[in-house]
């Protein structure tokens, strides 16, 4: 059996993706910057100093995984800077497309020798990169980020499934996190959960939807 790696893993989503992942019985890889104390609890892998923005913190996770198998790549690192038309900043919306959108699609890459077939990839996205569902406008970088990501992992489902390799794009819910300031609907436990369930049931004849941790099918 192979490894499951989860990308931002050192507080909110990513810690309980790590911490549900784990229960499960999967061998767990958390990549962060730098670790929580409640990471390290974990008692899992640690690979710190992965920026996933850098080639060298990409590099880094690579070299840490250079002989192992993964099973489960799940790019959850990420960034939520609000704006307004008003307050539109070129280097914020910059740095959320870099994060958000770049950033998973080079981690992919890297990895992906490491990946055979049957072996799958989550991508941690939002609603809010659905164009068919924006109601209330606002948040540009983000928006326009997750949009980004959410193409590439289109791309990503039909360029890798002749490698046997599943996509899969998924809304993780309004959670309570550090990057939500504490508000939202559901608390990451539940979320990763939800996350956890709809990549267990991914395979390659569902491959490329866009889905809430719920498994609801959301609008494009």
């Amino acid at each position: 059996m192979g490894v499951s790696v989860v990308t931002g893993a050192n507080r909110g989503i990513g810690l309980e993706l790590c911490r549900e992942l784990k229960r499960r019985g999967r061998e767990v890889v958390a990549g962060c910057r730098e670790r929580s104390k409640e990471l390290a609890e974990l008692s899992i892998r640690i690979v710190d100093h992965v920026d996933v923005t850098e080639a060298a913190g990409i590099a880094t996770l690579s070299k840490e995984l250079a002989n192992d198998s993964i099973d489960l790549l799940v790019n959850n690192a990420g960034i939520l800077r609000a704006d307004s038309l008003e307050g539109v900043e070129t280097d914020s919306i910059r740095t959320q497309l870099e994060v958000n959108a770049l950033a998973p699609l080079l981690v992919t890459k890297a990895l992906l020798p490491r990946m055979k077939s049957g072996a799958k990839l989550a991508l941690i996205t939002s609603r809010m990169g659905s164009i068919a569902d924006n109601s209330s406008g606002g948040y540009y970088g983000y928006r326009m980020s997750k949009a980004a990501l959410n193409a590439a992992g289109m791309s990503l489902a039909h360029d890798l499934r002749s490698r046997g390799i599943a996509v899969l794009i998924l809304h993780p819910g309004f959670v309570r996190t550090q990057m939500t300031a504490g508000h939202g609907a559901i608390a990451p436990a539940e979320s990763a959960r939800g996350l956890v369930d709809r990549i267990d049931e991914l395979t390659l004849e569902n491959s490329g939807r866009f889905l809430h941790m719920n498994g609801e099918a959301l609008p494009w």
